[in-house]
């Protein structure tokens, strides 16, 4: 355990963890050509298109916002497993809040009803966010059994809402717009909201208090706690940032696919965590990288994509994912004792 005797240690450290996540994302930035180029010289007329990666972007975007809030989780040494569920209970919250709203206004496709469901989808999110941090950082639950229950609380109460069934129904103004709609024609709206949601949380993670405390508290939450800092109300903070980014995700899923997709999002929360794992942030805190995430958020979507393209099952597309989460995590044990000798 390392012990931060006065402030100068704590910013030297945070200093060298960022260094160390910057080295692994170039790392997997050099994983991702390779893996690309392989199925580009297997299939140069269906993977290397315009149109192809066009839609490896857009199937990337949703996963990437789950995956920030992920990568936040995670440098603090902690786990999210819920954020699969939370994004399909926000997604039926948002739909429901939209069609209700729609209809007490006359309107269904008012402008009002599609930034009320957003909002509603947003405080679902974070309010799950909230439940996860109340119980890990003041009733010391361990966060793995935490967002293991979440998990299928969030699922079952979606259910229960929906009867099992998606909603549909949605605005037109929401899901030709935000959900397929194009910048100049050219970049999906998607893509431009994850872009900028990536861009805002690297510069959080780095140039801010917010960025520093979760860092210092991965590292060693006891140093971080006679250090002054808060602690609980961090970590709070944090899930409750995971769960509002799930609750954004959900909006998108449903003005993408103009349907909750209940059933569409059970291998979230395995894609985000390899995800992050593989952009150089460390699973057992301390060391995070915005940029790493989002070059991991394109390994399993880029290796499902191109396994497709190739012809190879469905199935094995999640034993290739398993199996790079289960190498990015022994590279990161190995990365971590090589760091505790120096």
């Amino acid at each position: 355990m390392t012990t931060l005797d006065t402030p100068q240690d704590g910013n030297r450290l945070i200093r060298l963890l960022k260094l160390a996540g910057k080295q692994s994302s170039i790392w997997i930035l050099l994983a991702f050509i390779l893996i690309a180029l392989i199925f580009t010289v297997m299939r140069p007329e269906a993977f290397a298109t315009q149109f192809n990666w066009t839609n490896i972007a857009i199937n990337a975007s949703i996963l990437l916002i789950l995956a920030v809030g992920q990568t936040f989780v995670i440098a603090t040494s902690g786990i999210d497993l819920s954020v699969g569920s939370v994004l399909v209970f926000a997604s039926v919250i948002a739909t429901q809040s939209t069609l209700t709203l729609g209809e007490l206004l006359g309107d269904p496709e008012s402008v009002v009803a599609v930034v009320g469901g957003l909002i509603a989808g947003l405080i679902a999110g974070a309010l799950w966010g909230v439940f996860n941090g109340v119980l890990i950082a003041v009733a010391k639950v361990p966060p793995l059994i935490v967002t293991l229950g979440s998990m299928g609380m969030a699922m079952g109460f979606a259910q229960i809402i929906t009867g099992g069934n998606d909603l549909r129904g949605l605005p037109t103004s929401l899901t030709q717009t935000v959900g397929s709609g194009r910048l100049f024609g050219v970049i999906p709206y998607l893509v431009i909201i994850a872009a900028l949601i990536a861009v805002l949380s690297a510069l959080v993670l780095n140039t801010t208090r917010f960025g520093r405390y979760t860092l210092a508290i991965g590292s060693d939450e006891e140093a971080s706690r006679r250090n002054g800092l808060p602690v609980r109300l961090h970590l709070i903070k944090v899930y409750a940032l995971s769960g509002l980014l799930a609750g954004l995700a959900g909006w998108l899923s449903v003005a993408r696919f103009g349907a909750t997709t209940i059933n569409g999002h059970s291998a979230e929360n395995l894609d985000t965590i390899a995800a992050v794992v593989l952009g150089g942030t460390s699973l057992f805190g301390g060391v995070a990288s915005i940029f790493g995430t989002v070059v991991g958020v394109f390994i399993p979507t880029v290796l499902k994509n191109g396994f497709t393209i190739i012809g190879i099952e469905p199935f094995w597309q999640n034993v290739a994912v398993g199996a790079v989460l289960i190498a990015a995590v022994y590279y990161d044990q190995r990365r971590r004792k090589a760091r505790s000798r120096r």
